[in-house]
């Protein structure tokens, strides 16, 4: 029979952490992660931005009293890697001239460009919401037709919401189709993601 994972892996921003909940679309990307339909994680550098602001917990009574901290920790972080090639190094300073075609000269700016190279190197769907706005035009969303052209997928969580439905419709129907056809009972997940 089909599994119930959907076969998308996700890289989050800091900009995407929910540690109050407050995020509705993250509230479901979080829910099919905890479910084993998608994979979520985030880069080092990310999950060191996100937890930026709260002091590290030192010791156990702390634990419960930092939430973006322990948010950003629950993930599994991939550690940035250096490109190793001249293909990778012209990767990453592709992404640095289409981010910030002025020069990356902010720390904010050279994490930027590592989050955006840890999902080229992951070949992971990076979710940001990170420009493409009135307010910040460019950025990251507002560079991911330009991204692409480097095979690197950036979207919003709620654009990452509907491919997950999308996914989970077809993984389904094909459960469905599989127990028509074969006898076999479905999963008992098919319908409830």
């Amino acid at each position: 029979m089909i599994e119930r994972y959907v076969y998308l892996d996700f890289q989050l921003d800091a900009n995407r952490i929910n540690a109050m909940r407050g995020l509705k679309e993250m509230n479901k990307l979080e829910t099919w992660y905890t479910n084993g339909v998608i994979h979520l994680e985030m880069s080092e550098v990310a999950q060191i931005e996100a937890a930026r602001g709260e002091k590290r917990p030192t010791s156990e009574k702390d634990f419960g009293k930092r939430p973006r901290f322990e948010k950003a920790f629950g993930y599994i972080a991939s550690e940035i890697m250096l490109p190793e090639t001249p293909q990778e190094w012209q990767v990453y300073k592709k992404i640095e001239s289409i981010l910030f075609p002025q020069g990356a000269t902010e720390p904010s700016q050279i994490n930027d460009i590592d989050i955006v190279f840890k999902a080229y190197q992951d070949k992971t769907i990076l979710i940001t919401n990170d420009g493409g706005s009135k307010r910040q035009p460019a950025g990251i969303l507002g560079s991911r037709d330009l991204l692409q052209h480097l095979n690197i997928k950036v979207m919003r969580d709620c654009e990452a919401v509907a491919l997950v439905e999308r996914k989970i419709k077809e993984r389904d129907d094909r459960a469905r189709y599989i127990a028509n056809r074969t006898g076999l009972d479905l999963p008992e997940w098919v319908g409830k993601d």
